[in-house]
């Protein structure tokens, strides 16, 4: 935890520093320290609800994978040469 926090506490300083780097302003700094780090979590929730279905769509098998994207594919008992589209 100790790791994790320290991190954080280096995240925040880089950021602060690089928007008074950039702008001149304390005010303007601190906006972006506090913003970017909410648009982060926010984008990191959409993009983990985005993997899990990409993984999960990766391990079912390949006459199952239509279910997920709405196109579906029937198994025939023979090969998988003869799999035909529904």
């Amino acid at each position: 935890m100790a790791k994790t926090l320290s991190f954080g506490a280096m995240h925040v300083g880089i950021a602060f520093g690089l928007g008074y780097a950039f702008t001149g302003s304390v005010a303007t700094a601190g906006v972006l320290t506090v913003v970017e780090p909410l648009c982060n979590m926010v984008a990191h929730h959409f993009f983990e609800g985005w993997w899990e279905r990409r993984e999960h769509a990766r391990a079912q098998p390949a006459g199952e994978v239509g279910a997920l994207t709405g196109v579906g594919f029937v198994a025939a008992s023979s090969p998988p040469s003869q799999v035909m589209a529904c």
